[in-house]
C-alpha cells in the first residue's frame, strides 16, 4: 500500500517541556534501502522540515512520490525524472545533450572545449545531416593528432567518458560506447582544475573543486590488481570501467605502499570514484559571473556547471565543460551541509507554488 508521511513535529510529553523531534536527514538514509534515490530521502528531509507531505506512491522503491500543502501537490519521479521543476523541459533537454549545450554557450560568448558529435549507429542516418558519422569521426580523431577526450552525448554520472590515444583507440572506444548509447561526443583535451558552481536563479549556492578517483596502495596488490577492483566495483554500480591502461607491465605490476595513492586520469565524478572538496578557484568572482551566464543562456533556474581554470597553463583562462540540469547534491549530505540541502528544496517548494515564504 502506499505509505504517507505527515511531516509535521511530534511531541512527547515531560513535566516541564515538550519535545519537538524531527527525523534527521542520516537517520532517514538509514532507513532506507541502499537502492532508493538519493534525491527521494533528501526530499522527504525537506518535507518533514517545511511542513509539507510525503507519500509514496510505488510501494517502498523511492521511485515515485508526491510532495502536498494544503492547498497544492506536486509529483516527482526517479531515474531520469528531474529533481528540478523550476527547470522548463526544453532548458534541461538542452543541458542534457553536451553539443547543443556547447554551440548555445559559443553563441553567447561564452567559452567552451569545443568538440563535435558523432553517431554510433546507422538506424536513422535519413534523418539527420551528412558529416556525423563513424568514418567522420576518424577524420575528426585523425585532425586532433589521435588524442582527444570522448563521452555519451547525452550520458551522465561519468559514463564511458575518458581520454582517447593513439589511432585504434577511437574504433575501440565507439565498439564498446554503441551497446549502450547511440552517440558520443569528442573534444580536444585539455588541461585545468576543474570546478562545479550550483547556482540558484543565478546565486551561487556552493562551489567545490573536482578531484580523480584514485588508487590506494595497501603495501600487497600491484596497481593492476587494485585497477581491477576499481573497475569491478564501476561495474557492480551500472558504470564503465575506468578504461585506463597503464604504460608498461612494470608499472602494472608496481606495488603502492600502504596509504600511497595513485591518480586514474580522465573522469572526476563522484559515482566513478572522483572526489569533491568546497573550494573556490583563484579569479572566483569571474567563475560564478561565467557560470550565471551559462546558465542564463540555456534558461535554467537551478543547475550545476562544470568548468576549468587555469586552462592549459593560463591562470586566467576558463572554459566551461557542461552544465547539469539535474545534478546530484549527495556530497551535500556526505559533507554534513543538511542546510544546503534544505536550501536548495525550498527554492524547489517555492518555484512549483508549494511553499509562499
Amino acid at each position: 500500500s502506499d505509505r504517507i508521511h505527515l511531516c509535521v513535529p511530534l511531541e512527547r510529553s515531560f513535566p516541564h517541556a515538550a519535545v519537538t523531534l524531527m527525523p534527521t536527514l542520516q537517520d532517514l538514509r538509514q532507513s532506507k534501502p541502499v537502492f532508493y534515490p538519493d534525491h527521494t530521502i533528501h526530499a522527504e528531509f525537506a518535507c518533514a522540515n517545511l511542513g509539507l507531505s510525503f507519500t509514496s506512491l510505488d510501494g517502498d522503491t523511492g521511485l515515485l512520490f508526491r510532495v502536498a500543502s494544503e492547498a497544492a501537490s506536486h509529483c516527482f519521479g526517479g531515474g531520469r525524472c528531474s529533481a528540478f521543476p523550476q527547470n522548463d523541459a526544453t532548458a534541461a533537454t538542452l543541458a542534457n545533450d553536451k553539443y547543443f549545450t556547447q554551440r548555445i554557450l559559443e553563441d553567447a560568448g561564452i567559452s567552451t572545449l569545443s568538440g563535435q558529435y558523432f553517431f554510433l549507429h546507422a538506424r536513422h542516418r535519413a534523418h539527420r545531416p551528412p558529416g556525423h558519422e563513424r568514418t567522420d569521426a576518424m577524420a575528426y580523431f585523425a585532425g586532433l593528432d589521435h588524442h582527444a577526450f570522448a563521452k555519451p552525448l547525452n550520458g551522465s554520472r561519468g559514463d564511458f567518458a575518458r581520454p582517447l590515444t593513439g589511432p585504434d583507440a577511437l574504433a575501440n572506444y565507439m565498439d564498446e560506447v554503441a551497446q549502450f548509447y547511440d552517440s558520443v561526443l569528442l573534444q580536444p583535451t585539455v588541461s585545468g582544475d576543474e570546478y562545479r558552481i550550483f547556482l540558484l536563479d543565478g546565486n551561487e549556492v556552493f562551489t567545490v573543486r573536482k578531484f580523480p578517483p584514485t588508487l590506494t596502495g595497501d603495501g600487497m596488490h600491484s596497481l593492476r590488481e587494485l585497477l581491477a577492483v576499481h573497475d569491478r566495483n564501476l561495474q557492480a554500480h551500472g558504470l564503465s570501467p575506468s578504461g585506463v591502461t597503464f604504460d608498461d607491465a612494470g608499472e602494472a605490476g608496481r606495488i603502492l605502499p600502504a596509504g600511497q595513492c595513485r591518480e586514474l586520469p580522465g573522469r572526476m565524478n563522484r559515482s566513478a570514484g572522483g572526489a569533491m572538496a568546497f573550494a573556490r578557484p583563484h579569479h572566483h568572482e569571474f567563475a560564478v559571473t561565467l557560470a550565471r551566464r551559462a546558465t542564463q543562456a540555456l534558461g535554467l533556474r537551478a543547475a550545476a556547471v562544470d568548468l576549468f581554470t587555469g586552462v592549459d597553463g593560463d591562470p586566467a583562462a576558463m572554459a566551461v565543460i557542461e552544465i547539469n540540469a539535474n545534478p546530484s547534491i549527495r556530497f551535500l549530505e556526505d559533507s554534513g551541509r543538511d542546510d544546503l540541502i534544505l536550501t536548495i528544496w525550498r527554492h524547489t517548494f517555492i518555484s512549483i507554488g508549494l511553499l509562499h515564504v
